[in-house]
């Protein structure tokens, strides 16, 4: 997992170009996926991941293939920077909602602590609006994205 500094370090515009392609190419179902960083200073890969749930509000990760991302990147040498999903309907807000703060932190504590959640809002197909939420303190806070 990541260390506390680095979940405020940013890809570059190639991984956010990345997120975006595979969040479009799910709608109008949610998408979501990880991007990881091999070591601190290395480079950063989007793993774009199936939505288990098939819905268009919420998303879960496919157990089998997260096992096998996790392990891929262990071998590797990465570790998981951000957890990113899309949000595709309602009124297009990349807000941390209710339901994203119930998954990320069952029972008041993250469940990936150091890791970064990246929401994008979709409207008719497209990004029209992202935000990093990192957890500080005792809640997700939103963060800077270059």
């Amino acid at each position: 997992m990541a260390d506390a500094g680095e979940g405020l370090a940013h890809p570059g515009p190639e991984i956010l170009d990345a997120v975006v392609r595979h969040l479009e190419s799910a709608w109008p179902l949610e998408g979501c996926g990880v991007v990881l960083r091999q070591g601190a200073r290395g480079p950063w890969r989007c793993r774009p991941l199936r939505n288990a749930l098939a819905a268009r509000d919420a998303y879960a990760f496919d157990p089998a293939e997260w096992l096998g991302v996790l392990r891929e990147a262990d071998a590797r040498g990465e570790h998981l920077m951000w957890v990113f999903h899309s949000h595709v309907s309602g009124d297009g807000d990349a807000g941390f909602s209710r339901e994203d703060r119930r998954q990320a932190a069952p029972g008041g504590e993250p469940l990936l602590p150091g890791v970064s959640y990246l929401v994008m809002a979709l409207r008719h197909g497209r990004v029209t609006a992202r935000r990093l939420f990192r957890w500080e303190g005792k809640d997700f806070q939103p963060v800077e994205i270059p």
